[in-house]
């Protein structure tokens, strides 16, 4: 089994969700950047499959919010996606924090933000496979192998977990590389609340392959918590902007806390 010890000591680590999003355009180099500079233990970004089978980091299916113009993702390139501008938006929308750079940040690849990962010492990065219900037949049969395929490629098989609410995905990740670390999310959208028990939840991410276990902070309860822990699964909750969190995450033994503004947390 690969090393997965490579990471910071701090209990729990703190994630920036896609980035530092809170004050940068999300899934961009720029707020993986602003992550890093304010002491981020890692980060947490969206992947799809551009249609020449390359990961892409974007979180939405097309390019309507964060472009502001049509287009499919999964019927460009990525060579085409890297023109994208996807950070106009944000100097819109938050032009208190808009900066000039921002303007000029198109979609990445996933193998760029692997080579700031492997630069950055002692952090991770949690991949998430974004599976939409209807998706296209090539993504979805190929995403989770491309993915595979580039961790172990780029060599960061120890600083990587890849996430994903379609179980069924990460099940192909084991299949394709067992060493690769997998996490299981679960939201109350998805009736894991008040549909299925604490052990299913449990059970069920075990049953994938999982060794960890995402849970968004309505449904993380410390009971849960202490019930994955015992079972070899690693309780990480998202997405939490409270600082509250910090001392509520250390009661629980929550191993990390996935947020949009990484310095402000760590900062109170």
């Amino acid at each position: 089994m690969a090393n997965s010890n490579l990471i910071s000591e701090r209990s729990p680590l703190i994630i920036a969700h896609r980035g530092a999003s809170a004050i940068a355009p999300e899934n961009t180099l720029a707020a993986f950047t602003k992550a890093f500079e304010g002491g981020a233990d890692g980060l947490e970004l969206d992947v799809r499959l551009a249609s020449d089978g390359v990961p892409v980091v974007i979180h939405d299916s097309t390019l309507q919010r964060t472009a502001l113009r049509a287009g499919i993702v999964g019927e460009m390139t990525s060579l085409e996606l890297s023109q994208v501008g996807v950070g106009n938006w944000f100097n819109r929308a938050h032009p208190g924090l808009a900066q000039p750079e921002y303007s000029r940040q198109t979609i990445p690849t996933l193998a760029e933000v692997f080579s700031i990962l492997k630069a950055q010492n002692g952090t991770i990065t949690y991949v998430e496979m974004k599976l939409d219900k209807v998706v296209d037949t090539n993504e979805l049969a190929g995403l989770p192998e491309s993915v595979a395929q580039l961790i172990g490629n780029c060599g960061v098989r120890n600083r990587v977990v890849v996430v994903s609410f379609n179980l069924n995905a990460l099940a192909r990740i084991k299949h394709a590389d067992p060493d690769i670390r997998t996490g299981a999310l679960f939201e109350p959208r998805r009736s894991a609340a008040k549909i299925i028990s604490r052990r299913r939840l449990i059970t069920t991410a075990l049953d994938y392959g999982a060794n960890e276990i995402l849970l968004h902070r309505l449904i993380a309860t410390r009971r849960l918590a202490e019930m994955a822990t015992e079972k070899g699964l690693r309780p990480v909750v998202w997405t939490v902007d409270d600082p509250k969190w910090l001392r509520r995450a250390g009661q629980m033994r929550i191993h990390a806390l996935i947020t949009n503004n990484p310095a402000a947390m760590m900062h109170q």
